[in-house]
C-alpha cells in the first residue's frame, strides 16, 4: 500500500550486506583462490577490496606484474631504532594459489578497482588459522563451509576489536555508489560485519611504515616456503586460465601425479623401483599423516615421509624434488634472486633429514690386481654352449632361499603365537612371565599384568612367496625342480626367461615373480601341467593351491602384497590346512632383493665354474 514502509532487516548470516559483499577466504590455500576467481568473474564488482597491508601496495602489486613467478616481500617487523641487528624480517610470498594475490589478479582482468583496506596503524594480531580443511570445498558448498565456521568463531580481544575498526574505516571511505567484494580471512569476518555497523574514526597511527623489498625466491627453495607445494601451485596456473570446474585440481589427483613422476626419476638414478604394493601403503600412510594433524589430502611433508619410510631416503628426496618443481621459476639478477629457508619464513617448522645414497665413480674404482668378471668374446657366445639335457640350481643360493624360507616360518610361528596371547592381571599364578608394557601402561592401577600365551599346535609344511602377481605377463618361465637332499625343498616358481640374460656359458640369470618351497624334498610332480590346480586364475594361486596340496603340516605361510581369495582359505579348511598371510611389506627390502635373483644352469658340471660368472 502506499506510505507503508518496508521494516525488514538484513539477514545477519548473509554475506551481503548493501553494496559490500564479503568473500571470507583461507589465506594461501588453492580451493579459495579458484572460488575468488569464480566470484569475481560472476558478479564483476567495481571494487575489489582485499585485506592486505596499504604499506604494501606499490611492492605487492609490483609482486602480482611478475606472475605466474612466485616472489617474495620483506619487510622488518620492528621500525624503532631499539629492536637492535638482530631484528626479524617478515616475509610475505607472493604465489598463484593464494586467495588474495587471485583477488588482485583477476581484477585487473575484469578492470576493478583494487582497494588494500589494512591501515597498518598497529601491530597486526596474529590470530590462530584454526580452519577445517580447504579440501572439504570439494565435497561441500562454499556457504556451508562459511556457516558451519562460523557457528563456532574464534574468541576476541581488544588487539582484533582495533584491527577490524581499521580495516571497517578504510571500507567506509571507499566510493559510495560502488559495489565492492571484500576479500577477507575467515577468522576476521564476524569481527568486521560488527565493526561496519557503526561509523569508524581515522585510527591512530602506532608505528611508521616499514621499508618493503621485494625479492625473487631460488627456484631449489620454494618447497620450503610456499604455503600450497609448488607442483601443485603449478596446476592451479593452468587451471586458472581454463576456468573449468571439470578441470578443478583435485588434491589426491595432483599428489599421484607426483608419486608418479618421482617414480620415473626414481628408477632412472637408482635403478630401484616401486611396486604396487608400496604405492598402496604410502597411499594409506599419507592418508592416516593428514589425519592425524587434522586434514582431509596431505601436503608436501606428509607425502616425503611416507616416500621415505615406505621405499627409502633416495625416492623421499625425489618426491621432494618432483613436488617442489615449478617451471616459470628462473634465476635473475632484478629483483634479486635469494634462497630462503622455511625457518626464516615459519614459525614452528617441522624438519626431515634425507641421505641419499646414489652411486659414485670413486666408489666404482678397482684395485690394480682384482680379477675382473669374464666376458664374452664373441657376442652370443654362451648362448651356443646350452646343451638343454637339463637345469639345475647354484647351491650357495640354494642355501640363501632355504635359510630365508626358515626365517619366514620363524616368522609365521611368531604371528601365530603374538595372536594368541592375552595378558591378565596377576592373581595367583605368574603363567608365562611378567607383562612389562601392560604393568607400566597401568601402573596408576597399582596392578601387575602377567601373559598367558597358548602353545601353538602344528608346524609350517609350505611356503609361497609372490614377488609381483605378473598383471602384464613379463614371468614367462615356469618349471619345478626337486631338492636333492633332505634339508633341501622341493620348489616350483615362475620368473623371467634365464636364458634371456646369459652371464655365463651355459648360465641364466633370471628374477623370481613367485617361488613356492615344501618339505621333505622329492614328492612334488610338475605344478604348472598338473590338471587338478586348472580352477586357478594366476600363477600366484596356482602356487598356493600346490602348497595347499603338498603341505604335510597344518600351517601354509602365504607371502604377497595382497591376501589369497576366500575360495582358498576353504579350500585349505577342507584339506586341514590353514592359510598364514603375511604382508610382504612387513619384510625386508634388501632381504627380499636378494632372495629374488635366481641362477640357472644347464647342467651340473657348470657348478664348478659358476663362481667365476655369478657374483
Amino acid at each position: 500500500m502506499p506510505g507503508d514502509f518496508d521494516f525488514s532487516f538484513p539477514d545477519p548470516g548473509s554475506l551481503k550486506r548493501g553494496r559490500f559483499t564479503y568473500l571470507p577466504v583461507a589465506p594461501g590455500r588453492l580451493e579459495f583462490a579458484a572460488e575468488v576467481r569464480k566470484t569475481i568473474l560472476a558478479t564483476r564488482p567495481h571494487i575489489v577490496a582485499v585485506e592486505l597491508p596499504l604499506f604494501l601496495e606499490r611492492r605487492y602489486l609490483n609482486a602480482i606484474e611478475r606472475l605466474p613467478q612466485i616472489s617474495m616481500l620483506v619487510y622488518p617487523e620492528h621500525t624503532d631504532s631499539a629492536a637492535g641487528e638482530d631484528e626479524r624480517a617478515v616475509y610475505v610470498t607472493v604465489e598463484p594459489a593464494d586467495p588474495f594475490t587471485e583477488a588482485i589478479r583477476t581484477a585487473h582482468e575484469i578492470g576493478a578497482q583494487v582497494l588494500f583496506i589494512d591501515p597498518a596503524v598497529g601491530e597486526h594480531p596474529h590470530l590462530p588459522d584454526d580452519y577445517p580443511d580447504p579440501y572439504a570445498l570439494r565435497r561441500i558448498p562454499f556457504d556451508k563451509y562459511i556457516e558451519a565456521y562460523r557457528v563456532h568463531p574464534q574468541q576476541r580481544n581488544q588487539q582484533i576489536e582495533r584491527h577490524a575498526a581499521g580495516l571497517a574505516w578504510k571500507l567506509q571511505g571507499a566510493d559510495p555508489l560502488a559495489t565492492i567484494l571484500v576479500v577477507v580471512a575467515l577468522n576476521l569476518l564476524d569481527p568486521l560485519l560488527d565493526a561496519m555497523e557503526v561509523p569508524q574514526q581515522n585510527p591512530h597511527r602506532t608505528r611508521l611504515a616499514p621499508p618493503v623489498d621485494l625479492l625473487n625466491p631460488h627456484p631449489d627453495c620454494l618447497g620450503e616456503i610456499t604455503i600450497e607445494y609448488p607442483a601443485l601451485q603449478a596446476r592451479y596456473e593452468e587451471w586458472r586460465v581454463l576456468l573449468s570446474e571439470s578441470a578443478l585440481i583435485d588434491r589426491p589427483a595432483a599428489q599421484w601425479a607426483v608419486l608418479r613422476e618421482a617414480e620415473t626419476s626414481f628408477e632412472k638414478n637408482t635403478g630401484g623401483v616401486i611396486a604396487p604394493w608400496q604405492r598402496r601403503l604410502i597411499a594409506r600412510y599419507t592418508r592416516n599423516l593428514a589425519h592425524v594433524h587434522g586434514y582431509l589430502a596431505a601436503n608436501l611433508f606428509e607425502m616425503t615421509v611416507a616416500a621415505r619410510g615406505i621405499a627409502d631416503d633416495n625416492y623421499g628426496w625425489e618426491v621432494w624434488e618432483a613436488a617442489s618443481r615449478y617451471r616459470w621459476q628462473q634465476v635473475t639478477t632484478f629483483p634479486e634472486t635469494a634462497s630462503i629457508s622455511a625457518g626464516e619464513v615459519w614459525l614452528n617448522t617441522r624438519h626431515i633429514r634425507l641421505r641419499r645414497r646414489l652411486p659414485r665413480p670413486k666408489q666404482r674404482l678397482q684395485p690394480a690386481n682384482l680379477k675382473k668378471r669374464p666376458k664374452e668374446r664373441t657376442p652370443g657366445e654362451w648362448a651356443k654352449q646350452l646343451d638343454g639335457d637339463s637345469i639345475c640350481s647354484y647351491p650357495p643360493e640354494d642355501l640363501v632361499v632355504e635359510n630365508y624360507g626358515r626365517f619366514v616360518k620363524k616368522k609365521a610361528h611368531s604371528v601365530l603365537s603374538d595372536e594368541r596371547t592375552r595378558t591378565e592381571p596377576f592373581t595367583t599364578s605368574i603363567l608365562d612371565g611378567l607383562d612389562i608394557r601392560e604393568t607400566i601402561r597401568n601402573w596408576h592401577r597399582n596392578k601387575l599384568f602377567v601373559r598367558h600365551m597358548d602353545r601353538v599346535a602344528g608346524d609350517v609344511g609350505s611356503v609361497v612367496v609372490i614377488f609381483d602377481e605378473d598383471p602384464d605377463g613379463r614371468y614367462t618361465y615356469q618349471t619345478t625342480w626337486l631338492g636333492e637332499h633332505q634339508n633341501e625343498s622341493d620348489m616350483a616358481f615362475y620368473s623371467t626367461p634365464p636364458f634371456d640374460h646369459m652371464v655365463g656359458p651355459g648360465i641364466g640369470r633370471a628374477e623370481y615373480g613367485g617361488f613356492l618351497m615344501s618339505l621333505p624334498p622329492r614328492r612334488m610332480f610338475d605344478v604348472w601341467g598338473d590338471t587338478d590346480y586348472s580352477f586357478t586364475e594366476s600363477k600366484s594361486e596356482r602356487l598356493l593351491a600346490a602348497a595347499i596340496d603338498y603341505s604335510v603340516e597344518r600351517y601354509v605361510v602365504y607371502v604377497a602384497a595382497k591376501p589369497p581369495r576366500s575360495t582358498f582359505r576353504s579350500i585349505a579348511a577342507r584339506c586341514g590346512r590353514s592359510i598364514l598371510y603375511i604382508p610382504i611389506g612387513q619384510l625386508s627390502k634388501e632381504k627380499l632383493n636378494k632372495v629374488r635373483v635366481v641362477h640357472v644352469l644347464d647342467n651340473h658340471q657348470r657348478r664348478r665354474d659358476a663362481a667365476q660368472y655369478i657374483w
